[in-house]
């Protein structure tokens, strides 16, 4: 689980996929939070939402790398992730068995 979260290769569970958005929302959200309370609470102004802002980017890397391998899990190309609500349907959708043109089943059947 979490191998290579940041690439964009391969497929991943739908475990690793809710995973990766709880885990990410959380260590983003207590960033967040620390740079807000070091800067004394002044909401993101200044050098601190550039430091937030700089922060969001690893984030959002994270975020549709593992969205666009688990697209691939269910045969899809990474880019139906910009469909709205398409990431539901992949926290509840089961992959294809087997191998696919993206790589080998992760449940290994």
């Amino acid at each position: 689980m979490f191998k290579n979260p940041f690439s964009f290769e391969g497929r991943i569970r739908r475990t690793e996929y809710g995973l990766s958005h709880i885990i990410g929302g959380f260590a983003f959200f207590i960033f967040a939070f620390i740079i807000s309370f070091a800067t004394g609470g002044r909401n993101g102004g200044g050098a601190a939402g550039g430091v937030i802002v700089v922060a969001y980017v690893p984030y959002l890397w994270f975020i549709w790398a593992q969205g666009a391998k688990r697209c691939h899990d269910l045969g899809n190309s990474g880019w139906w992730q910009l469909i709205p609500l398409y990431g539901f349907w992949l926290l509840f959708a089961d992959g294809q068995s087997g191998s696919n043109e993206y790589g080998d089943n992760p449940k290994g059947v």
